[in-house]
């Protein structure tokens, strides 16, 4: 039985290029799954400077968050943006001047703020 060179490279490349196609499709789903788990509802408090609780509303594209927090003190709803890359997180409501970094791990996140009035420390655990 003669083997066809040009048909043993056809199949070759094909089976490649379907490696290929499948190895890109588990690493879209698993970065999806990476970058999707702050998207959605966190609660939390925080204590320091200020003291009290805070909800926060997520959309996340990529690394980019974007939503807004309501805060119990100084109560209110504002509008806040920041990023994750890895553990760690970072972010800001412009309306009330503070920033707030820390880390985030599964359902859990905390870290500590700063505002112009003092700083302190937050944390927050997923809810939806």
């Amino acid at each position: 039985m003669r083997r066809n060179p040009w048909l043993l490279a056809a199949v070759l490349a094909a089976v490649a290029v379907l490696g290929a196609t499948a190895a890109s499709a588990a690493n879209q789903t698993h970065s999806t799954k990476r970058h999707s788990t702050l998207a959605g509802t966190w609660s939390g408090r925080y204590s320091g400077a200020f003291s009290g609780t805070f909800t926060l509303h997520w959309t996340q594209s990529g690394s980019s968050l974007r939503g807004s927090i309501v805060l119990s003190n100084p109560r209110g709803k504002y509008g806040i943006s920041g990023s994750v890359h890895g553990g760690a997180i970072k972010f800001g409501a412009v309306g009330v001047g503070a920033t707030y970094k820390g880390s985030v791990s599964g359902k859990s996140m905390s870290g500590s703020y700063e505002s112009p009035q003092g700083g302190g420390k937050w944390s927050a655990h997923k809810t939806s």
